[in-house]
């Protein structure tokens, strides 16, 4: 085996693809049971798919699969509270493809489940615990709660932001948790979306409503993504589905008519965190196991699909020459090249919730004319666009106006100004 996997989430499984496709044998261990993980009472979030993400899952087979239940986001609209400045992306100002896609996790891990299954380069193994994750100087060795052991050179850790395996290996962590819980559902709209995504800023926190692809009775649905204070939260997931579509519709305004509640509602709190490094002795962390930051910017499963992307190439390149996949100086090269772009988006997500998340006088009249300037000035428009879509790389990915990506629903304010289009 060449490398071990431990968390079988979506980034998880994605890297094992990657690496299948570079030719290297890989093991993907979880420790939920592949039916439960399918099922549409395990994960209620969806996430926006940037377009360079999309091109890296169309590279590895998975697009096709996705792409019917994926709807496209072809516009952004970003504005603050009640306020007739906001900032305006059309996706036709920079090119001919959609600015991103929003996709339920549900449809993007069957399709991955699919895929891995077809693969013969990838053992996958869940349900799963890891007793122990032995790293010596010739190779990594899993122990599993059954007995079984599977030998590798290298570890990867996606296990998530609690990671037993960067937690074992010693690697510190910074991490705060934000006076903030997501709540996140699907309502239906009585007027086409259009594929207009937009995010409200409130005191509270961001509110976002992201167009989705139709499913039978609800030709116009989206996803609602609440940012609300933590202490509030449960207030308001207690509501009886009545009173919880008042409060949505009364926050996001009636241009869409009422919005209609679809399936059920989740809650997720939300935190900050960030691994002091993203390597160790035959280890290397991706996603949430290497940083979780605010879904404010929509680049939590962006940011963990571009780890994917830097270390298959790493790996493969190393390969081809012959080296020890879990030599030092290949794991470092990953650690380097996605140090800028992750500190970049931690700081970004971070600093504009605390910029948005208030309601001083001064700073809203201040970041509601900063909306207004960067909607005035197209090349500086363009350049947060080309980085939302993804197809720039960098680390601004996550400045005004980003697609919201790992979704936390919600409700905002009235809506004033043009009306969609």
């Amino acid at each position: 085996m060449d490398v071990v996997v431990i968390g079988g989430g979506l980034v998880g499984m994605t890297l094992g693809l990657a690496l299948a496709q570079r030719g290297l044998a890989a093991c993907v261990i979880d420790r939920q049971p592949l039916a439960v993980m399918s099922d549409a009472a395990y994960d209620g979030r969806g996430s926006a798919i940037a377009l360079g993400s999309k091109q890296l899952l169309d590279s590895l087979g998975l697009w096709a699969d996705i792409a019917p239940e994926a709807g496209a986001i072809l516009d952004i609209r970003v504005s603050d509270g009640d306020s007739r400045l906001f900032l305006h992306y059309d996706h036709t100002e920079v090119g001919t493809e959609p600015m991103g896609w929003i996709v339920e996790n549900l449809v993007t891990r069957r399709a991955l489940t699919r895929a891995l299954e077809r693969t013969p380069e990838i053992t996958l193994i869940a349900p799963a615990s890891v007793e122990r994750l032995d790293r010596t100087p010739g190779g990594v060795t899993v122990h599993l709660a059954d007995g079984r052991v599977i030998r590798a050179a290298l570890a990867v850790a996606a296990d998530g932001k609690n990671s037993p395996i960067r937690e074992a290996a010693g690697i510190r962590s910074t991490r705060w948790d934000y006076p903030q819980t997501g709540i996140v559902c699907s309502v239906g709209l009585e007027k086409p979306h259009r594929g207009i995504a937009h995010e409200r800023f409130l005191p509270a926190g961001p509110f976002a409503l992201l167009p989705m692809s139709g499913i039978p009775g609800h030709p116009h649905r989206a996803s609602i993504v609440w940012t609300e204070k933590t202490e509030l939260a449960p207030q308001m997931l207690a509501l009886d589905t009545n009173d919880f579509e008042s409060e949505m519709t009364k926050r996001f305004g009636d241009f869409y008519g009422r919005l209609s509640l679809i399936g059920q509602r989740w809650s997720y709190p939300l935190s900050l965190l960030m691994a002091a490094r993203m390597v160790d002795h035959r280890l290397a962390l991706i996603g949430d196991a290497a940083h979780a930051i605010h879904p404010i910017a929509g680049q939590g499963l962006n940011l963990g699909l571009r780890d994917i992307g830097v270390l298959a190439d790493v790996l493969g390149a190393a390969s081809r020459l012959g080296l020890d996949l879990g030599d030092k100086a290949v794991l470092e090269d990953y650690a380097r090249r996605r140090r800028v772009d992750t500190l970049g988006l931690i700081a970004a997500t971070d600093g504009l919730n605390r910029l948005f998340s208030n309601d001083i006088a001064p700073v809203r009249l201040a970041r509601r004319l900063g909306l207004a300037a960067v909607n005035r000035v197209p090349p500086l428009k363009h350049f947060f666009m080309r980085h939302a879509m993804g197809t720039m790389g960098g680390s601004l990915g996550a400045l005004l106006g980003q697609t919201p990506t790992t979704l936390i629903a919600g409700a905002s304010a009235p809506v004033t100004g043009p009306a969609p289009r």
